[in-house]
């Protein structure tokens, strides 16, 4: 096959056109193509008044080495390369040592899929309860404020991405393509196949909880265990070589090789480790609050006339502004048409999150706007500060807004002037249970208040109206990764733990569904080759 880069054409174009476009580039007859398929699809909005449609086409033809040959100095033209995944072993007959993985989010179904499909019978452990109890448990807390602190947005089958926008994209180096191992394996779990080729591919929650259920169903039939409700509380360690571990209804389980995908919010397990000894060590993370519009408006000045095009969707933004005191302030997990949940894991604190359906239909925008910070910013200097952070802020945060889970929140207008808010403006906040209106520039460090009330009108100047006054900050944002990093080394196994496999979002060494599927696949290649070493 044959990969055409950098078509571009307008959003109205027709397929004959797209045709002709393949034609034309290949320089070639109608008779010549059998076949072409989109790779991928993106648009160029810059020009909001004049969007258009960029493709990558895979074509199928006569004569594709002549015309290959023949277009060798063109860059947009180029074999289509093999992106289709490779196994890197095969279990051994003798296997007698199950490996074991901690964790079913993303990061964790990568890692007991690909272990299943190479015959290695993964026994796979969450904390958390199965996907459609853990969504009653989850919807229940928001409804009657009434908290499960083992299944919630952060615990349970799916992960904390279950409850998200479900965005599939990743700007980690991905040149082994498993990437599309991860789409590919979505779709055959029943995701829409566009998410092979738009260029920001979205689920949503309610099409991820039956991804996930059909996922499980297949680690299951190639011989995995899964096993819900199994909190990790203990590891067995012998001469710095993992050997087990001990579950919170006190069952051991045997292993010299067990993945660690807990997520970030995993803080208990997060001291465990660091009690017994396992090289862990503060990282950055960022903090700060949702904010959010009318999604009609956002879509307005981004796509301009063009807004509501089905091609299009429901616009997004990614924002940056880099402050007089040296912080930077960002955009995070923008979920258009959707809403701010309640992420809390721990009793009596407050946290916040976006999340977004497949459609994006909801009425409102929402983002994280969030301040870099360092090390050097916690409370300590333990390997736990930032944890120690999180876990101050969430408290003031649940203080602020009644000590009833609803949450402390603020017109836009109100915190760039350094004054409480009493009403309700045109934006009417999404979070459930519900909000306290109140004064939320007490809540973060004085640097975040000075760098978010610097970038706002930044972000302004950049998409008119987002210095709304009615526009809605709602707080706080905490859990934008993990406050931890679980050092490995070349071979992915800890740098003080033979055996152990820090892995994904709560390692340290992800960032999203996709990066922390891609993790996944390659902490399960390291263990199938650890396991074969063993075994010869």
């Amino acid at each position: 096959m044959i990969r055409i880069t950098n078509i571009k054409l307008p959003l109205d174009h027709t397929e004959n056109q797209l045709q002709q476009e393949i034609l034309s580039t290949l320089k070639i007859s109608q008779n010549q193509l059998i076949d072409f398929t989109i790779f991928r699809r993106g648009f160029d909005a810059r020009n909001n008044k004049n969007i258009s449609l960029l493709y990558t086409i895979d074509v199928t033809s006569k004569n594709e080495v002549g015309l290959l040959k023949k277009h060798s100095k063109n860059q947009n033209v180029r074999a289509t390369p093999d992106m289709s995944y490779k196994y890197v072993a095969q279990a051994p007959e003798n296997l007698n040592d199950r490996p074991v993985v901690v964790g079913f989010g993303p990061c964790g179904i990568f890692i007991g899929l690909v272990l299943a499909e190479m015959g290695y019978k993964p026994i796979i452990l969450d904390r958390g309860k199965e996907v459609r109890e853990r969504t009653k448990d989850t919807f229940g807390f928001w409804r009657t404020r009434t908290l499960n602190t083992e299944s919630n947005v952060q615990f349970g089958e799916g992960g904390a991405g279950t409850f998200s926008d479900g965005k599939l994209w990743t700007q980690i180096n991905d040149k082994k393509h498993y990437g599309r191992k991860v789409l590919n394996d979505f779709v055959d779990a029943g995701a829409p196949e566009e998410i092979l080729y738009v260029s920001k591919p979205h689920i949503g929650t309610f099409k991820l909880v039956g991804m996930v259920e059909k996922m499980r169903a297949k680690i299951i039939e190639l011989g995995g265990e899964i096993r819900f409700s199994s909190r990790v509380d203990d590891l067995h360690i012998t001469d710095g070589q993992i050997t087990g571990l001990t579950l919170s209804n006190g069952q051991q389980i045997n292993s010299k090789h067990i993945a660690l995908a807990t997520g970030h919010s995993a803080r208990d397990t997060f001291e465990m480790l660091y009690k017994k000894g396992v090289y862990i060590e503060a990282k950055p993370f960022s903090i700060g609050f949702r904010i959010e519009h009318n999604q009609s408006s956002i879509d307005e000045v981004l796509f301009g006339k063009n807004a509501g095009n089905p091609i299009l969707g429901a616009a997004d933004y990614k924002l940056v502004h880099h402050c007089k005191n040296g912080r930077s302030v960002y955009s995070f997990c923008m979920c258009p048409g959707g809403t701010v949940v309640a992420a809390t894991s721990e009793e009596n604190r407050v946290v916040t999150n976006g999340m977004s359906q497949y459609s994006r239909n909801e009425r409102n925008a929402n983002s994280a706007i969030v301040v870099g910070i360092e090390p050097s910013d916690y409370p300590d200097d333990s390997p736990l500060a930032g944890v120690e952070l999180q876990r101050q802020l969430e408290t003031a945060a649940y203080h602020l807004g009644g000590e009833n889970y609803d949450a402390p929140a603020q017109l836009v207008g109100d915190y760039l002037d350094n004054k409480p808010s009493a009403i309700l403006g045109k934006v009417e906040p999404s979070y459930k249970p519900g909000v306290k209106l109140t004064d939320l520039t007490q809540i973060l460090p004085d640097y975040c208040r000075e760098a978010i009330q610097e970038a706002i009108p930044a972000f302004n100047k950049k998409i008119r109206g987002f210095a709304l006054k009615d526009a809605m900050l709602t707080g706080v944002e905490t859990r934008t990764s993990s406050p931890v990093s679980i050092k490995r080394g070349a071979d992915y196994q800890s740098i003080n733990t033979k055996g152990l496999y820090p892995a994904g979002e709560g390692a340290g060494y992800a960032g999203g569904i996709m990066s922390a599927a891609i993790d996944g696949i390659r902490i399960a290649e390291a263990m199938a080759l650890a396991i074969n070493e063993k075994n010869e």
